[in-house]
């Protein structure tokens, strides 16, 4: 258990956030800890509703102050659960939905509370379209920062090959910019490697074009036949592509 927070805490915590800061007394506490995965119960002391990078900051430095274990929340979708604990302080993204699309670049910035639907309605006006997942709930910064299996991966490599940088909010509260050429040892760990080398509020991607038909679908074999399916698979020049 952790220790008590000084209500003063709270309030002046509060007052920092244009989000909400909910508590177990609040109405919608049990709504506002709920995840995806129905079978996660989890009680923690607040959860806090970032409006932008600078809310993030807040919230963490108070967790710090308060020696709060702390989860991040972008779409809530961990398997795990691991986007709510118990007893500390929930980090939530979802207000943090902007979207901006460079089609002339074949880039787009997106913030971490954004979910796959929300990404693709905003490239798919461009005819382009980040490498990502195959469910349209799932958020953004989980996938890519698990590396990020999708539907278009088979062309265009996974979603974490297809980061370009990355806004993170490192344990300390400071913020730093990782890239290939900025903190690139930072951006390696990020691309892949999980959640828990900051908080990442905003994410840059290379865009590919898709479309304007898409044809996908299982191709099912028998297990008898598993070695020549192999085998063709292995010369073939058509899927070696």
């Amino acid at each position: 258990m952790t220790r008590p927070i000084r209500l003063g805490a709270v309030a002046a915590l509060r007052e920092h956030l244009r989000g909400r800061l909910i508590s177990p007394n609040d109405t919608g506490y049990d709504t506002a800890r709920r995840v995806w995965n129905g079978r996660i119960d989890r009680r923690p002391s607040l959860i806090a509703f970032c409006a932008d990078e600078k809310e993030v900051v807040v919230a963490l430095r108070f967790a710090r102050e308060h020696e709060l274990l702390v989860a991040v929340r972008g779409g809530g979708h961990s398997c795990a659960g691991t986007a709510v604990c118990d007893d500390g302080l929930v980090i939530d993204l979802s207000l943090m939905k902007a979207i901006e699309v460079d089609a002339a670049a074949r880039r787009a910035q997106a913030q971490g509370g954004v979910l796959w639907g929300d990404l693709d309605r905003a490239t798919q006006a461009f005819g382009l379209a980040v490498p990502g997942g195959t469910d349209s709930e799932v958020g953004i910064a989980g996938l890519t920062l698990g590396g990020g299996n999708g539907w278009l991966m088979g062309v265009h490599g996974a979603t974490c090959d297809n980061l370009l940088s990355a806004d993170v909010v490192m344990a300390d509260g400071r913020t730093v910019k990782a890239n290939c050429n900025e903190n690139a040892d930072l951006f390696w760990a990020l691309r892949g490697g999980g959640g828990n080398f900051g908080i990442v509020t905003s994410f840059g991607y290379r865009l590919h074009p898709v479309g304007p038909t898409v044809i996908g679908g299982a191709v099912m074999y028998a297990y008898r036949d598993a070695l020549k399916v192999l085998a063709y698979l292995h010369t073939a020049p058509e899927v070696r592509h």
